[in-house]
Formats: structure tokens, C-alpha cells, sequence
């Protein structure tokens, strides 16, 4: 029977790919049109985080959404067929996902192959993370979380694609068990599902972890695990990670179950529309301020590369979204609805029918466009829209439906054979010139592509980062810094030079007492000790005799704590350098545990350094420095904060001018810290 309706559809001319593919769900608009609402969102979202700050949220209504439809496919199939074809079942999901991804895939290799190969090899894990649908394990066991926002990570966004086909691998295998046992246990297991999810929300509420947390775990551990010698964050884990995000997808599944389109029309809820729509109103409005109200992260209040997790988000928020995802489903499914046909009309389900394509192809084209760690401008977001549109819908019409509908008539007559409907074989038609040729131009493009990914260097990406490894940046472009060893004069001046490979030069303000300058400093070893913006002039530093020792995200105790360490090895000479106060506040008892292992007698110049970041503690730090002469004799001042202003476009723009981000500025500031300790002839080009 079920071989001779599919026949019928066939010769009456009716789409078979909506037919079979479908297997009796009936096409609801409404559901595209909330798939536009969560797209949109997150379009918004991620072209700058002040339009929407909660727009992420987006992709927990896709999951929701993703469990409710593919829980009632496979419960309907049985219903008709009283088996699920896995087979078919992967293959099918194999045709509406892997063809776009692959284009992707291919052509962000191409462009950046091309033109932007610095950050090719940090993206090499991305592609493959990309291809195995598993990004988001990937990126959390390489540390690029989600919120990672200074790097160019062109395919950031597969993560949840990657969280939605590891649940169409597991899911069938679970309903298959479900369904052998009797679809009269179908309620039974959604209150168990519901139950799961719930379990699954409150986990993530109890082991999430507020307040500050740096973005790397040096400094802290406060808010990461140590898994194999590597520190996972664990509230980017809750927030990537398949397990901790299968809330939405297990609701939407527990919703099937209890909620299906065909059935609720024979029931007395088939009447109750207007009860529908009114709760629906009330899920769309408190959809959209939740959006409007959260943000998955906020700057620390106490540390420079720190974040702090929106607590709202984690402890219930993601479960809420869920439950209001299935009001808002319960009356797009519900063809008596008006928020169902709202829902359904042109232009949202013209969105929805392309949400996957959008959602592929945005990040990308916003990575592309933008400056690494900046949000989008109004007109830098229209551009990105006009880029990113035409794509999805070239790859819609060329790539994604041409698929569907040749996988589904090559089902089609695979059932008809199965059925004794065509017993000939039919011989295959030799390829056309116009296939050989793309089969070529394929071909030479994906070996082309792979072997740029697979054999391209690893550099630093980003101001920040660059400037970490002590390299600068130029036209963003990285140019190492090598160690110089030459020993040459740098003209002081105020006027700009035109050659500038020479560092332009203002007076050095030092600080001094009368007894830093009559005391006669004796040789030996001159340790400079800091953060990250020290760490950013280390070979230039090295390079002119001192020793080096700066790290990413220290805060005041940490260098106390290391000044201490050095002190009881006897390693410290009698000029020490110091820069502490960039990454969060320091407190005058810090400054006088970081001076008691430096006396005048066995340390007869402290050079401090001033810092200089857009944080409330940065003011406070300068007055307690620039006040430590008056309380140490053998303390100078060096007012980084003052000089820096020399040479502020050579500073990193993604941070708000904290980091070096050009050969001049590390050039500039190694030699500030030279003249400080009275050794200008260590002055290096």
C-alpha cells in the first residue's frame, strides 16, 4: 500500500522529496517562521552583542525545535512503516546538512588560501572539527571558547551544528528501543525526557561558576578543570558541550510525544486556539525580553582578560527559553492558531526555509569584514548581509534543494524496485562534458585547498595575541622582532620621523630621590618583572641585557609572589624593573610585600612602571605608584601611562590601546625602561 500511494504521487507530478521526506508530517509554516525569529536573532547577535545582547539564545530554540521535529518524524515513520531505517534516516540528514557544509568548507579554504593565510594553520583543527561534526568537543579541549572574541575564527559558529548532528546519531538508536516497547509508553518516556531535562538544568545551574574568571588559567583556576594536563573552562563547556546542552533537544523531543500536529486535531484542543495564541503572545514577548535583558558574558570587574558569565543564563535561563520555545510550538503546529499563521507568513518562513544556510554562511562573512575582537557597525553589518544573503540563497537553489530532490527520487525508485514496481535495470548515462569539467575544477580545488590547510604555519592572530609572542603587527601582518644585538642611538625627539624604522623619542619622566642619584648603582644581573604589556617587549628587553620574566594575566600578589620566589633563589640584582596593576586592582600592602624583598641595601634601584587600560582600578594603581618614592628611597617612576600617549596609535585598537602592537611601540617602550635605570647605551633599533 505504502508502495502504491508513493507510485501514485509520482505520476499525479507532486514533489516526492516533501512526500517521502517528510513521512507524513505535515509541512508547518509556522515552525519556519520561528526558525526565522531565533536566525534572525542570532545574526543580530553576532554582529555586535549592544543590538541584542541576549540573541545567542537563538540557538537553544533551534535545539528545541530540532528535537521536536526529529523525535516526530521517527515516531510517525514507525507508525506507518512499524520499523525506522536508520540508514535512510542518516542519509537523509546527510543530504539537508554535509553539501552546504562542504561548499563552506571549500570555499572559506580557497579564500583564505588566498588571501588571509596567516590564521590558516590556527584553523586547522576548525576545518577537521568542521568535517567530523565536532567542533564544539574541539574547541574546548584547544581552549577557543565561545566567548573568545580576539582571534579570527572564521568557523567558531559549527559548534552547535556539530551539538545537533551528534543527536541525530544517538537519537534514532534510543527511539528504535522506545518504540519496541509500545507507542503507548510514548507519554510515559516524555515525562521521563522532561524529567532528564529538567535534571539537566538544574546540574548546569549548580556546577556553573559566577563571578570573575580569566580567560586562561595560569593566573587562576578558579572556574576551570585540569582534564589531561589541560585546563578546561567549565562554564564554556556548559555552554558547548553536547551533554550540558541536551536540555532543549530532550524538551523538544518530550513535547513530540505528547504534541503531535495531526493528533491534536482529533482532540478537544483542536477548540482551545484562542487559549493557545494567548499563551503563545506571552512566550514570543518573554522570548524577546529575555534577549533583550541578557548577555552571556560582561568585562570582569576585577581583571583585565577575565569575564563574567551572565548567571540568569545558566541558572534557569536556558531552560526557560526551552519551555517557552514549545508554547510557541504548540501553536505553530496548531492550524487553528493565529500566532501559528503570524508565524507563517512570507517573509519569516522565507528566513526559516533558509535559516541553515544564513546561519552557515554569517559568521564567516562577519569574520571576514571585521576587525578581530570589534563588533560590526551599522553599515560594516548591512555589507555583511549583502554578501551573506545572495550566498545562502545561491547555495539554497544550486546546492541544498538540488540534493533533497535527487536523494529523494533516488529513494523513490529505490522503493519502487523494493516493491517489484520497476524490475529492468536502468543503465546509466555516460557524463556530459559540463560534469567532467566540474568534476575537475573540484577536484583541483579541494587538493588546492587541503594542501594549503594542511601545510600552513602556525602564527599568532590578533593585536593581543601577536603582541603576547612578541611579534607586531604591520598592515596585520605579523613581523617577528628578531633579538638584536646591535647597539645604536635613537634620536630624541618630539617630531615624528618619516623613517619609521627609527623610534620617535620623547623625554622620559622618571621619578628619583636624591639618594638613587648620588648612590652609585654596582653591576650585575637587571630583572625586569610584569604583565602581559612587559611581555609584549621581551626580546627587545633581552636583547639589551635584561631578564625577562612577564606572563599573561599576573595580577599584584602574583608578582609579589614571584619577587618573593626570586629572592629566596638569590637570583635578584641590584637594579629591578616592575610593571604590576594592568590586570585588576593592587593594594598598597601588595606594593609593601612586593618592597620588603627589595631593600635599599641589597637593591638600590626599583624601577615601577605606571600602567595604562580603560578599567576602573587603573587610577587608583598609578596614585599608590606614582606615591612609592615617598615612602622608598630606592624607588623611581616610570609614567608608562604619560608616554604611551607618544605613540598611541601603535597600540592595539582591540583592547582599548592596552597591548604593543607594532616593532616601533615594543622598540619605544624597551627603550623607555633603559633610559629609567641610566643604561642608554643598551638602547636598541
Amino acid at each position: 500500500m505504502t508502495a502504491l500511494a508513493t507510485a501514485t504521487a509520482d505520476q499525479l507530478g507532486r514533489p516526492v522529496y516533501r512526500r517521502h521526506g517528510n513521512r507524513g508530517v505535515p509541512y508547518l509554516p509556522g515552525l519556519d517562521g520561528l526558525r526565522g525569529i531565533a536566525v534572525t536573532a542570532v545574526l543580530v547577535y553576532h554582529a555586535n552583542h549592544a543590538w541584542l545582547g541576549g540573541g545567542f539564545l537563538g540557538v537553544e530554540v533551534f535545539f528545541v525545535i530540532s528535537g521536536y521535529l526529529i523525535t516526530l518524524l521517527i515516531i510517525t515513520e514507525h507508525e506507518r512503516t512499524r520499523t525506522v531505517d536508520l540508514r535512510n534516516f542518516w542519509v537523509r540528514r546527510a543530504r539537508r546538512l554535509l553539501p552546504a557544509l562542504f561548499v563552506l568548507l571549500l570555499g572559506l579554504a580557497i579564500y583564505m588560501s588566498l588571501f588571509e593565510r596567516r590564521p590558516l594553520g590556527n584553523t586547522r583543527g576548525d576545518f577537521i572539527g568542521g568535517l567530523l561534526y565536532g567542533s564544539n568537543w574541539h574547541q574546548l579541549w584547544v581552549g577557543q571558547g565561545y566567548t573568545n572574541f580576539e582571534s579570527f575564527a572564521p568557523l567558531r559558529h559549527l559548534w552547535s551544528l556539530a551539538v545537533e548532528e551528534q543527536f541525530y546519531l544517538l537519537w534514532p538508536l534510543f527511539m528504535i528501543l522506545v518504540l519496541r516497547k509500545g507507542r503507548k509508553n510514548l507519554p510515559r518516556v516524555g515525562l521521563w525526557l522532561f524529567g532528564t531535562s529538567v535534571a539537566i538544568a538544574v546540574a548546569v545551574g549548580v556546577v556553573f561558576v559566577g563571578g570573575d574568571i580569566e580567560s586562561e588559567c595560569e593566573s587562576s583556576m578558579r572556574g576551570y578543570w585540569m582534564v589531561l594536563g589541560r585546563c578546561i573552562n567549565i562554564n564554556e563547556t556548559l555552554y558547548l558541550s553536547t551533554v550540558a546542552r541536551a536540555s532543549g533537544l530532550l524538551l523538544g523531543a518530550a513535547f513530540a510525544m505528547v504534541w503531535r500536529p495531526q493528533t491534536i486535531m482529533r482532540s478537544p484542543v483542536r477548540h482551545r486556539a484562542d487559549v493557545l495564541d494567548r499563551f503563545a503572545a506571552v512566550a514570543i514577548g518573554g522570548l524577546l525580553v529575555l534577549m533583550a535583558r541578557t548577555s552571556l558574558t560582561e568585562v570582569a570587574e576585577n581583571s583585565l582578560f577575565g569575564v563574567r558569565y551572565d548567571a540568569v543564563v545558566f541558572r534557569g535561563g536556558f531552560f526557560l527559553v526551552g519551555i517557552l520555545t514549545l508554547i510557541m510550538i504548540a501553536a505553530a503546529t496548531h492550524r487553528e492558531s493565529s500566532v501559528g499563521r503570524l508565524l507563517g507568513i512570507r517573509p519569516l518562513k522565507w528566513i526559516g526555509t533558509r535559516s541553515y544556510g544564513l546561519y552557515l554562511f554569517h559568521w564567516p562573512v562577519y569574520q571576514v569584514i571585521r576587525q578581530p575582537g570589534m563588533q560590526l557597525t551599522l553599515r560594516e553589518a548591512a555589507i555583511a548581509m549583502a554578501i551573506t544573503i545572495p550566498l545562502t540563497e545561491l547555495s539554497y537553489r544550486l546546492v541544498e534543494t538540488p540534493v533533497r530532490k535527487r536523494g529523494a527520487i533516488i529513494d523513490a525508485n529505490r522503493r519502487k524496485r523494493a516493491s517489484g514496481w520497476v524490475t529492468a535495470r536502468v543503465r546509466p548515462k555516460p557524463p556530459s562534458s559540463r560534469n567532467v569539467v566540474v568534476t575537475l575544477a573540484t577536484t583541483f580545488a579541494v587538493g588546492f585547498a587541503g594542501l594549503n590547510v594542511a601545510t600552513a604555519d602556525m602564527l599568532c592572530v590578533g593585536e593581543v595575541a601577536c603582541s603576547l609572542e612578541g611579534e607586531a603587527l604591520a598592515d596585520g601582518v605579523g613581523v617577528a622582532v628578531p633579538p638584536s644585538t646591535s647597539i645604536a642611538a635613537v634620536p630624541d625627539t618630539t617630531t615624528p620621523t618619516t623613517d619609521q624604522t627609527v623610534t620617535t623619542r620623547v623625554p622620559v619622566d622618571v621619578t628619583s630621590t636624591s639618594s638613587s642619584t648620588t648612590v652609585p648603582i654596582p653591576d650585575g644581573p637587571v630583572y625586569a618583572i610584569g604583565e602581559s604589556v612587559m611581555l609584549g617587549a621581551e626580546g627587545t628587553l633581552e636583547a639589551g641585557g635584561l631578564i625577562v620574566d612577564a606572563a599573561k594575566s599576573r595580577q599584584g600578589t602574583s608578582i609579589a609572589e614571584r619577587v618573593e620566589e626570586l629572592r629566596a633563589a638569590d637570583l635578584l640584582g641590584p637594579i629591578v624593573v616592575i610593571q604590576t596593576g594592568t590586570n585588576g586592582p593592587v593594594s598598597q600592602a601588595t606594593f609593601d610585600r612586593i618592597m620588603a624583598q627589595l631593600p635599599e641595601d641589597s637593591t638600590p634601584m626599583v624601577v615601577f612602571l605606571t600602567v595604562k587600560a580603560p578599567r576602573w582600578w587603573i587610577d587608583d594603581n598609578n596614585a599608590l605608584i606614582r606615591a612609592l618614592p615617598e615612602r622608598y628611597d630606592n624607588v623611581r617612576v616610570l609614567d608608562w601611562e604619560v608616554e604611551a600617549a607618544a605613540i598611541e596609535r601603535q597600540l592595539s585598537r582591540s583592547d582599548g590601546g592596552i597591548h604593543l602592537s607594532t616593532r616601533e611601540a615594543m622598540q619605544f617602550y624597551a627603550n623607555l625602561v633603559f633610559d629609567a635605570i641610566e643604561r642608554p647605551e643598551l638602547k636598541v633599533l
